[in-house]
């Protein structure tokens, strides 16, 4: 009886320091966990981080921005940024969509969306983010807007 006792209170103190020590490490998935409900959410500058691509993807992602502005059909003004129509074909899906993920790197204060309209219609680039996010693609964008 004596022993069975013993080896219980030994399983709850060992299962008590571990749960102690994940909590305690800086690296563990409970110490990130309370961190980040207790940190105030961080927020990118309004600006393009040039550092975010080498100099091949820059050059790529220039290429890109211009074909893509050569192919737009229209842009819708929203409230919190820009929406781009496109052809819907494969081509220049994969166009966008290749933007879109280089984009997120340099400006990750956009909500980037790639939508497909139903029945063949058209495809859409939506950039919107918190405020200020319109106001910046008026600006740095000014030559997507232009219709």
């Amino acid at each position: 009886m004596k022993a069975s006792i013993i080896i219980v209170a030994m399983v709850v103190t060992a299962a008590g320091a571990f749960t102690a020590s994940r909590q305690a490490l800086p690296g563990s998935v409970a110490a990130q966990q309370q961190n980040t409900s207790a940190a105030a959410p961080r927020e990118s500058p309004f600006a393009c981080d040039t550092a975010a691509f080498t100099p091949d993807v820059r050059k790529r992602h220039d290429e890109l921005g211009l074909i893509l502005r050569s192919l737009k059909t229209s842009v819708r003004e929203l409230a919190d940024g820009y929406e781009f129509e496109f052809p819907s074909d494969q081509n220049t899906f994969q166009l966008v969509t290749e933007w879109s993920i280089q984009e997120r790197l340099c400006c990750p204060f956009f909500d980037i969306e790639v939508r497909l309209d139903r029945e063949g219609g058209p495809l859409w680039l939506r950039l919107t983010g918190r405020e200020g996010t319109k106001d910046f693609i008026k600006v740095d964008g000014a030559k997507w807007i232009k219709q």
